[in-house]
């Protein structure tokens, strides 16, 4: 039998290194996401419990659905955080951006404050809040002070929702500020200089310089908030509590799959749907975000 040349020994070895290379970062992938993946969908179709293997169903957990009011209570409130977080998440972030931009003494200081709540545990700030917003908290006690009265930002329905979309854009502010940074750095300084010269203000040199050279940006900025504010859980867990407010009203999708999902008695494969019903509607939010950003430019 012939031995291998050098050259075929070489070409074998290009075709398997880049393999083995990968091999790690694919079985991690496929471990820790497309297993759960799809074990999540096939479970959607079962009536799957805890402790219990379950048998195939078919729709019949999506038909549940439809007749469910928690679900359409947390869909209701999911798609009110989305409406209202990610304007907030588009714009704040690159008036932010903006102000700490400019290399002046003592700049450092502000932007280290502004990224310092990204880097915080979502659980020790929840908690912060908490305390601050309560019957008793600092910020009622001063509203007492000056005379207004206390305010039930965590017994009341709507209240509740906002001081969990406040916390949401108060910890990712400094985050998006940073890819917005990055992105005015590449916006040349010429343009600016140009427009000067021919007489454009400040604002008039945001809207005809700034906004068109961060745009792509602010489409990157708006799809990542729009999948981060339906898949809120923390902020309104540790707010709202377990039950998920006053009657449950302030109940979120994810929420909602993690009460019906977990236990001895959860509920694995309703869980699985409304899962389902979570990765669905975050793709269609991506899309719809980028088909606006391609009507634009058309």
């Amino acid at each position: 039998m012939a031995t291998p040349t050098a050259a075929t020994r070489i070409r074998r070895q290009l075709r398997t290194s880049p393999w083995l290379f990968a091999a790690p970062g694919l079985l991690v992938t496929g471990a820790f996401v497309l297993y759960p993946f799809v074990s999540t969908l096939v479970n959607s179709f079962t009536d799957r419990r805890t402790l219990l293997p379950g048998h195939f169903v078919g729709l019949a957990n999506f038909r549940e659905l439809l007749h469910d009011d928690m679900f359409w209570t947390g869909l209701r409130n999911s798609t009110l955080y989305v409406l209202c977080v990610v304007p907030a998440l588009v714009v704040l972030p690159l008036l932010l951006a903006l102000l700490v931009q400019k290399n002046i003494p003592g700049i450092t200081f502000f932007r280290s404050a502004f990224y310092t709540p990204v880097v915080a545990s979502i659980v020790v700030v929840g908690l912060i809040w908490v305390w601050l917003l309560d019957e008793r908290g600092l910020v009622n006690a001063l509203l007492e002070t000056v005379g207004i009265g206390r305010v039930g930002f965590l017994s009341d329905q709507w209240l509740l929702l906002l001081s969990a979309m406040a916390v949401t854009v108060w910890k990712g502010l400094g985050y998006y500020m940073i890819i917005y940074l990055a992105a005015l750095a590449n916006v040349p300084r010429e343009l600016h200089e140009a427009a000067a010269v021919d007489g454009a203000g400040a604002v008039r040199r945001f809207f005809s310089v700034t906004l068109p050279a961060v745009r792509s940006t602010m489409v990157l900025v708006a799809a990542l908030s729009s999948v981060a504010a339906f898949k809120v859980f923390s902020e309104v867990y540790l707010m709202a509590g377990p039950s998920g407010g006053p009657a449950g009203e302030d109940t979120t999708l994810v929420m909602l799959v993690q009460r019906t999902g977990t236990g001895l008695t959860g509920r694995v494969g309703y869980a699985s749907a409304l899962s389902v019903v979570v990765f669905v509607v975050t793709v269609a939010l991506m899309l719809l975000v980028l088909r606006a950003d391609r009507k634009e430019e058309a």
